[in-house]
């Protein structure tokens, strides 16, 4: 299982790519294998699309039995949001003499890719949350939204707006008010490390009128948050001590 970071080669470890080289079989989603066509040209692939999630890595399982080397790719981290929790379950599911050997690579989260186009976001706690209520209730989507808030964490949202999903950003950003400035600074990165990648820095109370979709991470300081020369910087308390 392969995290293959954010989409640009350049962002992807060298063991990553090491990994993707040498293997005789490429799984993953068509839009992120079509992200690398340089290291997979001449390969077979399992390719399939959103929502197959289980046919693929079972194809993927399959062939690892057989005696190939598979790499499972996911974009940023395959841990993170991606197939390497559904992979282990699958596999230790089977009787120990058929499950294949297999590793997990390390990847650069889109969280840490758009941490760093925007600034210093993320230097001090922060909480992780999507926004996708495909597999996860709503109502728990907003506890955590609610929760995170409270506790003053700078949030990141994966999986913000999709053409199903609309409202829900408006939700969450009504939840944040509550219990943030409307000037708290909200920063906005689509398709980071690719070509076309998009950097947008708001506030709390504008950043849903600008184009969000699922390709976006949102970026939403606390309350020590600030912005300087176009950059989200959130302080780790250096100055004060020393």
């Amino acid at each position: 299982m392969v995290g293959m970071g954010p989409g640009n080669i350049f962002d992807m470890t060298p063991r990553a790519r090491r990994a993707i080289e040498s293997a005789e079989i490429i799984a993953g989603y068509n839009t992120y294998i079509q992200l690398i066509p340089e290291l997979v040209a001449g390969k077979k692939i399992i390719g399939t699309a959103m929502m197959q999630e289980v046919d693929r890595c079972q194809m993927a399982i399959d062939a690892a039995q057989r005696g190939f080397n598979v790499a499972v790719i996911s974009s940023g981290d395959a841990g993170v949001y991606g197939m390497a929790g559904l992979i282990i379950e699958m596999i230790l599911k089977l009787p120990e003499n058929l499950q294949p050997k297999f590793e997990i690579v390390a990847g650069i989260s889109a969280v840490n890719a758009a941490a760093a186009i925007l600034g210093a976001p993320l230097m001090h706690d922060f909480a992780v949350i999507s926004l996708s209520d495909l597999l996860t209730d709503w109502e728990l989507i907003k506890r955590r939204v609610r929760c995170a808030a409270e506790g003053d964490f700078v949030i990141a949202l994966y999986n913000p707006k999709s053409k199903r999903r609309v409202e829900n950003i408006f939700e969450v950003q009504k939840i944040l008010l509550e219990y943030r400035e409307k000037n708290t600074p909200v920063g906005i990165v689509t398709n980071a490390g690719r070509n076309d990648e998009r950097k947008i820095i708001s506030t709390l109370e504008n950043f849903t009128r600008e184009e969000i979709n699922m390709f976006s991470l949102v970026l939403i300081g606390n309350s020590k948050t600030f912005v300087k020369s176009n950059f989200m910087i959130t302080p780790r308390g250096y100055e004060n001590k020393f």
